[in-house]
């Protein structure tokens, strides 16, 4: 039996992308929350349901922006007895407790006001509602320019981060505020063409979906890191073919692979080896392996070797 543990080190480029990471998380709550107190007093001022549900998605997503800090800080803490991995998954619950956030605070908000706004039957003022077009117009270009710095950030991150649950759930998020203040003008600006305040409570409830269908994609992408997640198929057949390639293996028998975090990953391997390898030859393959896994793919800080059928001159 022969295991190799990584060093655990940080791969060349991360901690540079996770600073970008961070001003990308403290970038969108400091613009959530200045558009949630402008959304909020102008929906209070005009008693637009559009406007108000609006205020509920920047509330929502300045909470789960909090919630996003906070899994960048707890998720870098250093290996100990108790996680001997890392607390990389912190990444991962703090992503799933955005994704209930979004659904808890925004879609069901925003489907309660339009409900309320269809059951309280016609409603024919939309005094001050220019105002709030106006507050709808600041908010969509300060959601457009932190979509825009996200998307920029995702574009230029290595491979590692780019599947960062934290930059992914921003982007997400920018794009869902984007579509939701697109529906809320919609929505007021046929109420005040029209008169029908139907249209303002089609655009709450459309929001509301809109919410709801994107906490339940981040919530269960959440899931699937939480539970034990394999890494993407293509590095996994990467790996399989260095495993191949190597002349001391006879035969790959079983690869394992699980994400621990976003720039850290699991890989386990069973394999056979070559007859006619001392032990001491065994353990500089392992070593070469495991340094030749790394390179191919830094992000895999923890591999393990399995030898299960190695001959008798290794001494085993």
């Amino acid at each position: 039996m022969s295991g190799q543990q990584g060093p655990g080190k940080e791969p060349t480029g991360t901690s540079g992308a996770e600073s970008d990471t961070r001003l990308t998380v403290y970038v969108a709550l400091g613009a959530n929350l200045l558009i949630a107190a402008a959304k909020a007093v102008g929906g209070v001022a005009t008693g637009s349901p559009a406007l108000l549900s609006e205020a509920a998605h920047s509330v929502a997503d300045s909470l789960n922006e909090v919630f996003l800090l906070a899994a960048l800080r707890r998720s870098r803490r250093p290996p100990d007895r108790r996680h001997p991995f890392g607390y990389g998954k912190e990444r991962f619950f703090w992503s799933l407790l955005a994704a209930v956030g979004i659904f808890v605070t925004g879609a069901c908000f925003s489907v309660f006001q339009g409900v309320q706004t269809l059951r309280s039957g016609p409603h024919e003022t939309h005094e001050g509602y220019m105002a709030g077009l106006a507050v709808l117009g600041v908010a969509f270009l300060a959601e457009g320019a932190s979509l825009v710095r996200a998307l920029y950030q995702r574009r230029r991150a290595p491979d590692a981060v780019r599947g960062d649950p934290a930059l992914r759930t921003v982007v997400a998020e920018d794009a869902t505020a984007v579509l939701g203040v697109c529906l809320a003008i919609a929505g007021m600006a046929l109420h005040m063409v029209t008169g029908r305040a139907a249209w303002e409570a089609s655009a709450s409830l459309a929001i509301g979906a809109l919410l709801g269908h994107v906490a339940y994609r981040l919530g269960r992408d959440a899931r699937e890191e939480l539970i034990g997640e394999a890494v993407h198929p293509e590095i996994r057949s990467r790996i399989r073919a260095l495993l191949d390639a190597q002349p001391e293996i006879d035969s790959v028998e079983a690869l394992l692979t699980m994400r621990l975090g976003p720039d850290s990953a699991l890989v386990a391997a069973r394999v056979d080896l070559a007859p006619g390898l001392d032990s001491e030859h065994i353990e500089l393959v392992s070593e070469r392996i495991k340094s030749s896994v790394a390179h191919l793919w830094p992000t895999a800080d923890q591999v393990f070797l399995d030898v299960t059928d190695a001959p008798t001159a290794a001494g085993r």
